[in-house]
């Protein structure tokens, strides 16, 4: 059983889904903008937060049919598109056509690299291909070295 959600939390749910920015929907859910950036992913760490936006979001792809197999379809889709592995059409489906240099008419294609490589990013984050890895070593990438050192000049070990 979930438990229920304070009026707050709830509008934090809401205001989380607009642009799951959790400092952001702190503020906007009347937490104090000083303590939102420590707020907010608090209470995504909550069990029932966290099982209330997922409940919300299922409700929102259910209602709109969006999935993650529409998201990267569609990114699939505009890669293609970029990389030009369909033909350039107008708005009513109409192969857009261009005079070439040597004055022949033919289709229009056009490379886009930029928007295709942002394409094939988002699809290997979505694999998780590009991972950040943070490594901690210590000299000579050794381990790193703990050590207490305590100082009991002037301590007399006779006295109480």
């Amino acid at each position: 059983m979930m438990k229920k959600l304070t009026a707050r939390q709830s509008l934090f749910v809401g205001e989380y889904l607009v642009d799951l920015n959790a400092c952001h929907a702190a503020v906007r859910a009347g937490y104090s903008e000083k303590t939102a950036s420590r707020i907010g992913p608090e209470l995504l760490g909550k069990a029932w937060v966290a099982e209330a936006i997922q409940k919300r979001m299922n409700e929102r792809s259910k209602r709109t049919e969006i999935s993650a197999d529409f998201v990267l379809n569609g990114i699939i889709k505009n890669i293609s598109r970029c990389e030009q592995g369909e033909p350039v059409r107008d708005r009513s489906g109409e192969l857009v056509m261009i005079e070439t240099d040597d004055g022949l008419i033919a289709p229009a294609y056009k490379y886009d690299a930029s928007n295709a490589l942002k394409g094939y990013e988002l699809i290997g984050k979505h694999l998780k291909l590009f991972t950040d890895k943070h490594e901690h070593a210590g000299p000579g990438g050794g381990p790193i070295q703990n050590a207490v050192t305590f100082n009991f000049t002037g301590v007399n070990a006779d006295s109480d």
